[in-house]
């Protein structure tokens, strides 16, 4: 029986790994859930789950989760977050926020030898190098949960590291694909966030629609693979069927297939290096037809060709890239800004970062921090420049 806790239980990631906590009551256990808010939600989770434990960012919010729940212990903000990711009673912390709280806790647990599912690749953007050192050197297993580098780890299984020639991470575009420059110049909001083949938070959503999402996802597959960028490829692959392939030095491929839901790659990294039976939907290759693969155009898409400049320079410049970018989709989403104005913010807060090569812990709070405050400055002291949307 492996006990989980879930850090980010009320999000998207984090209710698809609910459910497949609760297909497999036999092999999982729920034992601590954690959330920023949506404390109504967090209260569901525990009464259908009757996990012990359960952290929250606020103490008004643990006050109320208390009162909801009765009996379950509720541990506090940036504190509370790891004290439930190293407790004594967690096998495995599933890490399914988006925001870079999760770091410290991220690192406290593989110190606290648990196995780790990630699927906040922002965390291994931040600060790769630090935490796979961590996971060597402490004897940790550390699974991704996203469909690209899940699919990348089952066919690197087949093959031996001197037999490959590049790795190749695919994605579908996003929900702007196969619009004309100046359209995506003037997208709406709702254009913005509706994705063709996956169900996602608004952020990632958002990062998928400017391509920032196979960048932040080239850097995670750098420091999860232990390969060079010039081994790393990003192709575009509309229908979504295929999620990364293993080119091979004989000239021959492997490749992943599996439909666009995420319970399959949670239920493997969960399950790993085991397979188990599920109820998801199944591949039918008969319906699947019309396959197509693109080279994404870096200059159509400016924030992916920030991702790979600031993943060629590495160090903190990586650091201060999703700092940049999570602060400048935050502003879109609150309406602070218009679409086109994500990279322009991103590139203003790059150009001004001189990168330290190997930064440490406190290095890499420290340019997060930085990042973000420059780029808040950026939007808030050029009303001319950016236009308020609603």
């Amino acid at each position: 029986m492996r006990r989980v806790a879930v850090l980010g239980s009320t999000g998207s990631i984090g209710r698809s790994t609910l459910e497949v906590i609760a297909g497999h009551p036999d092999r999982l256990r729920l034992v601590g859930i954690a959330a920023r808010s949506r404390i109504d939600l967090l209260a569901e989770q525990a009464r259908a789950f009757r996990p012990t434990l359960a952290a929250v960012w606020e103490e008004e919010g643990a006050q109320e989760l208390r009162r909801m729940t009765g009996s379950l212990t509720v541990g506090v903000g940036p504190e509370g977050l790891t004290w439930l990711a190293t407790h004594p009673d967690v096998d495995v912390v599933v890490v399914a926020t988006s925001g870079s709280e999760a770091l410290i806790p991220l690192i406290r647990a593989i110190q606290a030898g648990k196995q780790i599912a990630l699927a906040s690749k922002e965390l291994l953007v931040m600060a790769g190098e630090l935490i796979m050192r961590l996971v060597q050197e402490h004897g940790v297993k550390l699974v991704p949960i996203d469909s690209e580098h899940v699919a990348l780890a089952q066919c690197l299984q087949a093959v031996t590291r001197s037999e490959v020639a590049r790795l190749v991470i695919t994605g579908s575009g996003g929900p702007l694909w196969g619009l004309s420059v100046s359209e995506r110049q003037v997208v709406t909001r709702a254009q913005v966030l509706a994705h063709p083949r996956w169900q996602m938070g608004p952020k990632i959503t958002v990062d998928s629609a400017t391509l920032m999402n196979k960048g932040l996802e080239v850097i995670e597959a750098r420091w999860l693979f232990d390969v060079p960028l010039e081994r790393l490829r990003v192709l575009i692959h509309p229908e979504a069927v295929i999620h990364a392939l293993v080119e091979l030095v004989d000239g021959t491929a492997l490749a992943q297939m599996s439909p666009c839901d995420m319970r399959l790659p949670i239920q493997y990294a969960l399950s790993a290096p085991e397979r188990w039976d599920s109820r998801f939907p199944r591949m039918d290759v008969t319906q699947r037809s019309g396959w197509h693969f693109f080279e994404p155009d870096l200059a159509q898409f400016p924030c992916l060709r920030l991702a790979l400049d600031a993943a060629a320079v590495g160090g903190s410049a990586c650091v201060a890239l999703n700092g940049a970018n999570d602060a400048a989709v935050q502003a879109y989403l609150a309406g602070q800004m218009a679409f086109p104005d994500i990279p322009r913010v991103i590139e203003e807060v790059l150009e001004q970062h001189p990168a330290i090569p190997h930064p440490t812990l406190d290095e890499v709070v420290e340019v997060d921090g930085w990042s973000r405050r420059v780029a808040q400055e950026r939007i808030s002291h050029s009303p001319r420049r950016f236009v308020k949307v609603s």
